[in-house]
């Protein structure tokens, strides 16, 4: 299959909540990016954090499979260091290799729990 996607990335809005009513992973309040590579190379993808008022951090580096899916949750990363919860924050992913990005928040501090999910923005 062709490549599909582009290079770079961007989700303006981010924003991982400390608490949550569940104790379950599956449950628990996160934030993920869906990475889909469809090209036939491995994707290297360098992820770096913009904060309100403060210094960006990274690059976070993950590498997503030839023709392979990964659903990263923001809240794993620690290398360079943890994204701090409850605190405003944007993420440019960069790749080199075409590939897409979709943002997903899910939001249990109320037993009612809230899910969001939207394609970033792209260009390159």
């Amino acid at each position: 299959m062709e490549a599909i996607g582009r290079r770079r990335w961007a989700i303006a809005e981010g924003y991982i909540p400390s608490e949550s009513s569940f104790s379950d992973r599956a449950l628990i309040s996160h934030e993920t990016a869906c990475i889909l590579n469809a090209s036939e190379q491995d994707a290297r993808v360098a992820i770096t954090i913009f904060f309100a008022n403060r210094e960006p951090v990274g690059p976070y580096r993950v590498t997503v499979a030839a023709r392979r899916t990964l659903h990263l949750r923001l809240n794993d990363l620690d290398d360079p260091q943890p994204i701090p919860r409850d605190t405003d924050y944007a993420s440019v992913f960069e790749s080199d290799v075409p590939i897409i990005v979709q943002h997903t928040r899910l939001d249990s501090r109320r037993a009612e729990v809230a899910l969001l999910s939207t394609v970033a923005y792209a260009e390159g």
